[in-house]
């Protein structure tokens, strides 16, 4: 690869369009807007020639194109001649999809390239699904979705996928013990057929702690912890704005800690019998909260116990990360008085206790931050200029 200098053309050139491009797209994906070349010019102290240079070839490419007259702007008397061209970013030139696969439900979620949602689907699905079954059940709600929205296929930018499990870079499920034939399973490359556009394959916790950031509870909180409470408890955690996955992609497993010698199972902490919890799904566990909220003391004291293991876990992943706020989401986030036993314990384990929140993207979280990965891909596609070094 060549050496590039600040005379390099070919990296001015793609430097100029991003600044431009940034420009005419908004600082907050909400306020892309129209500029006219003088607005322009101020916003990126860029000569005029530079500017209309560079305009032009957006409009080339599709992501810029001239925006009608503004009807409401109020004539200026003394101006001659038709008003100033301006220019908007075209947000409507491709589409991002945010995809959730889970053990009871799939979802997916349509955006323009701003992520302004142009549409939802979701679809339940057995939680004793095969793994092609399940991707099978995928495929058919993305396309139902670009039915309902008239979208088609081929303008997808990017697809983020949230699944439970640890994935690794490549979108392999390295482990995934919550749904049947996952673990080892090639998700990325197996849902890479169906698109003409890269695929990004995310922790199902990760996904959500990214959905709230961007648009939950955590905006405007760069250390961040959020829990997916299920039966078997993940976290996803943003530490200084930044997703943190840790070296393998096993950040947050929480749910794993009852493996370090604690010989309370799920099964065993739920149960209201002396039997096992049996079948352990989230129906059955919402039948002994139900029972316990109605005042059974045997479902009442399973409760306790559960919300016990899943203070203890979290305060674990609070000690070690030092969050400015928790948050708790997945099934458990539905649960009268969830919060004031959280705070309490962690007030008792925790040196500094985080505040405390409900998801407020509830059920969407998981599609929502996958669409947030989709975005962010295309926005570093948009915006970077790393790619002019290969010239």
């Amino acid at each position: 690869m060549s050496r590039l200098t600040g005379r390099d053309p070919s990296l001015l050139r793609r430097i100029n369009s991003t600044v431009v491009l940034r420009a005419l797209r908004g600082s907050d994906t909400s306020a892309a807007h129209a500029l006219t070349l003088t607005e322009l010019v101020r916003a990126t102290e860029l000569s005029r020639p530079t500017v209309e240079g560079v305009v032009e070839g957006l409009i080339e490419t599709g992501l810029v194109a001239e925006a009608p007259d503004d009807p409401d702007e109020a004539p200026v008397p003394s101006r001659r001649g038709r008003p100033a061209r301006r220019f908007r970013f075209r947000a409507e030139a491709g589409h991002l999809l945010g995809v959730e696969i889970g053990p009871h439900r799939v979802a997916a979620v349509l955006s323009d390239l701003t992520g302004r949602i142009a549409g939802t689907v979701a679809r339940e699905v057995a939680e004793t699904a095969t793994a092609d079954v399940r991707l099978e059940r995928a495929r058919g709600t993305v396309a139902e979705l670009l039915r309902r929205t008239d979208v088609a296929r081929d303008t997808l930018r990017a697809v983020g996928v949230g699944s439970p499990g640890i994935v690794e870079a490549d979108g392999t499920v390295r482990l995934g013990t919550a749904l049947p034939g996952w673990t080892g399973l090639p998700l990325g490359e197996r849902l890479r057929r169906s698109f003409r556009c890269p695929v990004l394959v995310e922790n199902d916790a990760n996904a959500g702690v990214l959905a709230e950031h961007w648009k939950g509870a955590a905006r405007g909180v760069d250390d961040v912890v959020m829990v997916l409470a299920g039966l078997s408890p993940g976290a996803g955690s943003l530490i200084g704005g930044r997703l943190h996955r840790g070296f393998g992609g096993a950040a947050g497993e929480i749910g794993a800690l009852h493996l370090l010698g604690r010989e309370a199972t799920p099964e065993r902490l739920l149960s209201t019998t002396d039997e096992p919890l049996h079948p352990l799904d989230e129906a059955a566990v919402a039948r002994v909260f139900a029972q316990a909220r109605g005042g059974d003391e045997r479902a009442g004291r399973a409760m306790d116990r559960f919300l016990a293991r899943l203070v203890h876990d979290v305060a674990a992943l609070v000690l070690a990360l030092d969050p400015e706020l928790l948050i708790v989401g997945g099934w458990a986030s539905g649960l009268d008085g969830v919060l004031d036993p959280l705070r309490a314990e962690l007030e008792r384990y925790c040196l500094r206790p985080p505040r405390v929140a409900l998801s407020l993207r509830g059920e969407t979280a998981v599609a929502t931050g996958a669409l947030r990965l989709a975005l962010d891909h295309v926005e570093r596609e948009l915006f970077a200029v790393e790619g002019a070094e290969a010239g």
